[in-house]
């Protein structure tokens, strides 16, 4: 997937979210909006992708949750695909960004998160 693309996944092994005890459930509302916004700060995509993923070769596997940038650009190189078929074509290609890129990203991110759950957590109480 493209640079900025983060993925979301229960701590426990869950195949699907109708099995996400009421705990885990609760939580998931408020991570993606954070995920979201992380993804929409530092990106600023035309459009922000969240979509959940589970397949095994044969059955579930995993459940992943990607908050996905796409931009302008990224949609320009893949031909103007959206959706599915830009996710697909991007994974059938295998290209990963640059190594660099995504450790500055990721620290980037975790910065940017710290401070949207300390907000988060102030507005709550």
């Amino acid at each position: 997937m493209n640079l900025g693309t983060l993925i979301v996944g229960p701590r426990e092994h869950v195949v699907a979210i109708a099995e996400l005890d009421d705990t885990a459930a609760a939580e998931l509302g408020p991570l993606l909006r954070d995920t979201a916004r992380v993804v929409e700060t530092l990106c600023r995509p035309e459009q922000t992708y969240v979509c959940m993923w589970s397949h095994g070769r044969d059955a579930r596997k995993h459940l992943h949750i990607a908050v996905q940038p796409v931009t302008a650009e990224v949609r320009a190189r893949y031909g103007g695909l959206r959706s599915e078929q830009l996710q697909a074509r991007m994974l059938a290609e295998g290209a990963e960004p640059d190594i660099t890129e995504v450790e500055q990203f990721c620290e980037r991110a975790r910065e940017l998160f710290r401070v949207i759950t300390g907000s988060s957590a102030e507005d709550r109480n």
